[in-house]
């Protein structure tokens, strides 16, 4: 079953638990601060609808998958401190409640905002041609969407550094071999590889996803000590959402059945 609606350059399309994203801005797919709004609610919804499960992100066309922040809307106005909403910009990048996994599709260049987009994804597989850069200070200002704060926590530092103070591109296969990315497939076969991945993700115990995301996240920057005490003192909603659910018990039965679970999110 799949239901669709259009908003502000953003398409969200329902296949069944899976809301797929597409950021349709020709040429470019560039992000002001509607368009950031916009996605903003597509996210919020694949959030609060207990329906959907996983989440993929992508953009329209084969050169960009975003050009990041949408620098004629700068020149018509639009401060560099602009308030994008209360997701951030690209209404993920400081979207810090959302625990269902999204998956990033990247079909083709993510510039400044765009690659902070998908640094912001849990999952990110990408065409070959793809490329990630951040160029802000070739434009005198700092990738503070997340680049400066997620890539060195993610690289090793001095390549980090090099990417932020330089703007050099990444090619897919090099930020594959660096990590950044899950899996690197030809251009065609780019959403089939990402809706795969939606359905494995959305086999598993939909609660279970959310608390490993909420456990990541929350203990990012804790020592393992002090996560274990938060663990233990039920500290994290979804963790404990989780253990006292009946999905459980499911799973356990699933297993001993040798059957599918049924899963209830509750």
């Amino acid at each position: 079953m799949t239901s669709h609606d259009t908003v502000d350059g953003v398409r969200a399309l329902v296949r069944g638990c899976v809301l797929e994203i597409t950021l349709d801005r020709p040429k470019a797919n560039a992000i002001d601060t509607q368009v950031s709004r916009a996605l903003y609610a597509a996210f919020a919804r694949l959030r609060d609808d207990p329906q959907l499960r996983v989440g993929i992100l992508t953009g329209a066309g084969e050169r960009f998958f975003s050009a990041g922040w949408d620098l004629k809307a700068a020149a018509g106005g639009e401060a560099v401190t602009a308030d994008h909403g209360p997701g951030g910009f690209g209404g993920i990048t400081e979207l810090f409640d959302l625990n269902k996994p999204v998956i990033a599709a990247v079909n083709g260049m993510a510039v400044g905002g765009g690659f902070e987009i998908a640094l912001a994804c849990d999952l990110i597989v990408a065409a070959e041609h793809a490329e990630f850069f951040l160029p802000e200070v070739t434009l005198g200002i700092v990738p503070d969407s997340g680049g400066v704060l997620r890539l060195p926590r993610l690289l090793p530092r001095q390549l980090a550094n090099q990417l932020l103070l330089t703007g050099e591109r990444l090619c897919a296969r090099e930020a594959q071999r660096w990590g950044l990315l899950n899996r690197v497939v030809a251009a065609d076969r780019l959403l089939d590889e990402a809706r795969a991945l939606a359905a494995r993700l959305a086999a598993n115990a939909p609660l279970a996803l959310q608390a490993v995301k909420e456990i990541v996240r929350d203990t990012a920057a804790l020592d393992l000590a002090e996560s274990y005490r938060n663990m233990r003192a039920g500290r994290y909603p979804a963790y404990s959402a989780m253990l006292a659910s009946s999905d459980v018990q499911e799973g356990l039965a699933a297993y001993s059945e040798k059957r599918a679970p049924c899963w209830q999110a509750r």
